[in-house]
């Protein structure tokens, strides 16, 4: 992945959580503050302001102004769990003009690891990290069995998409959804809806 690869990655992102804003709104609205969908869109809104400015950077100052951005502009616990998540990221682009398929995969592995620091949360929980674990494990093993960068990514949103869906029948025990108990049951994450959609955009733009 080149600096423009990633751009049109945080591009197709900040379309699909416009896109998608009032039904993550309507999932957190059953679990949350009702906000994620509106934080969301406006972190990324404020993201593609910045679009100008970073398209000739390099890759970890692209995924760094990302982190920063978010962190100063979506509220509730997103914003500090995606910026730190984009800035965990950005680290392992460092000194690097493009990307292999397996910095990909660390890159996967430093936003998980930044949201799990941040969060102090484990899988299981009913939380984005629900999502975003199968999906590294995914994109882990699809590296080792030698596969395209496409392909990685997209073994890493298919098992997103099924770690966000079995979130539905988990209790949680993290976060605003936590205060509900029993409630918060029957109720898709929209942390890992998101977290979902982040990972789908990438490997449609791999694709």
């Amino acid at each position: 992945m080149t600096n423009e690869d990633i751009l049109h990655w945080l591009e197709r992102v900040a379309d699909v959580l416009h896109e998608n804003a009032s039904y993550l709104t309507q999932l957190d609205s059953a679990i949350g503050d009702a906000d994620h969908g509106s934080n969301m869109d406006r972190g990324f809104q404020a993201v593609r302001a910045k679009f100008p400015i970073i398209a000739a950077a390099d890759i970890a100052t692209q995924l760094k102004t990302v982190g920063t951005t978010l962190v100063s502009t979506v509220g509730g616990a997103s914003g500090p769990l995606y910026g730190t998540a984009f800035l965990r990221a950005s680290a392992v682009a460092i000194n690097k003009q493009e990307l292999s398929s397996a910095d990909v995969v660390a890159m996967i592995e430093a936003f998980l690891n930044g949201i799990i620091a941040r969060g102090k949360a484990h899988a299981g929980e009913k939380t984005m990290i629900d999502a975003l674990q199968p999906a590294l494990e995914a994109a882990k093993q699809a590296l080792n069995e030698g596969l395209s960068l496409a392909e990685i990514t997209a073994h890493a949103s298919s098992a997103a998409e099924e770690g966000m869906k079995a979130t539905i029948p988990l209790l949680a025990t993290k976060g605003r959804a936590s205060y509900l108990g029993e409630r918060s049951i029957g109720h898709q994450d929209p942390g890992a809806t998101s977290s979902w959609f982040i990972l789908r955009s990438l490997a449609e733009v791999c694709a």
